[in-house]
């Protein structure tokens, strides 16, 4: 099963013709240059495609969008505060290496036990949340420069030490 990860949300509309702002957490400004498709949930791992037919920069956080079949403002306004996913491929390519978002997929470990691939990262002002699935229940684990004990890009692994009774919360 192809796998796909989230890298923010339709902000806005943007002028008549049906144009769409992506702001998104790829940690680099981007043109999102050469990416064709971008995906949105229609249901539990259920993704319908949207064609792009146009990008350009808005700012560091920012893109405008022009999609294939919007043409109006009416259109595009059916998207807005909508997630958008990419492909795995699409995602490494296009996500900046020192970004908080290149950790998706990654395995978070407590010291030496292993918790859970990083499913979705959010960021917050102070901290960074890292959504993973524990025995079956979604978690949200947040990572700082006090939790965080190394990140290994080759393996693909955030070791942490976690403050004791942090699972708990999910896991009694």
């Amino acid at each position: 099963m192809e796998q796909y990860f989230s890298i923010g949300h339709i902000a806005a509309t943007h002028g008549l013709q049906g144009e769409v702002v992506l702001k998104h957490h790829l940690g680099k400004k981007t043109a999102l240059k050469g990416l064709e498709v971008f995906f949105m949930e229609e249901g539990k791992d259920r993704f319908l495609p949207y064609f792009i037919t146009g990008t350009r920069i808005k700012n560091e956080a920012e893109v405008f969008l022009s999609i294939e079949g919007i043409a109006t403002k009416e259109a595009a306004r059916l998207l807005a505060t909508r997630k958008v996913w990419l492909r795995e491929a699409d995602f490494y390519k296009h996500a900046g290496k020192a970004a908080p978002i290149s950790l998706i997929g990654y395995l978070l470990l407590d010291g030496k036990k292993e918790l859970g691939i990083i499913r979705e990262v959010i960021e917050q002002p102070l901290q960074i949340l890292c959504r993973l699935e524990i025995e079956g229940c979604e978690v949200l684990i947040p990572l700082h420069e006090e939790t965080i004990r190394q990140v290994n890009h080759r393996k693909k692994q955030v070791v942490t030490e976690l403050p004791d009774g942090l699972l708990d919360v999910y896991l009694s």
